[in-house]
């Protein structure tokens, strides 16, 4: 029976972390809340200081990715004109379009629903695209450092297997 266990502890906790990467770049999972998870699993498998502190950094890792993920893309986008209510129509759209057209129906309603709301709002197409290429540049830097924060979870998670 240990033995299970301790192949689950060695299986799953990278298994959390790698669905959690891709869960950053495909959003459909929460890609950094599981990756945070898989290191958390892994301390409690493991017990120890250095689990522990490694969880510990993870942690406040994952929380300065939130923090900048938000703070950085949405001060530029306000900068172009993008409103949060323009963002957070689109994401409706967006999940209209995942169920309409499956897989890429996301991006195409979530881009779609950005243009429309700045379409609506301007009255000027040429206007409602330029502020809907800044909101998914903005996006894209969101995913980015969640991203760069999910890496470096993973990284402290190697270092802390290599480490005990």
């Amino acid at each position: 029976m240990q033995v299970a266990v301790d192949d689950l502890g060695r299986v799953v906790p990278p298994l959390l972390i790698l669905v959690g990467l891709v869960g950053i770049v495909v959003p459909v999972l929460p890609g950094l809340l599981l990756v945070v998870g898989g290191v958390l699993l892994w301390a409690l498998m493991e017990g120890g200081a250095v689990a522990w502190g490694v969880f510990g950094v993870s942690v406040a890792v994952a929380v300065a990715g939130y923090v900048l993920q938000y703070m950085l893309p949405g001060r530029r986008m306000r900068e172009q004109g993008v409103s949060s209510s323009t963002l957070a129509l689109a994401v409706v759209f967006g999940i209209v379009g995942f169920f309409v057209l499956p897989v890429v129906g996301a991006v195409v309603g979530f881009v779609l629903g950005i243009f429309l709301v700045e379409t609506g709002r301007s009255r000027d197409r040429a206007q409602a695209w330029h502020r809907t290429k800044h909101a998914l540049v903005a996006v894209l830097h969101s995913m980015g450092i969640e991203l760069v924060a999910g890496l470096l979870i993973a990284a402290l998670y190697v270092g802390g297997v290599v480490a005990t």
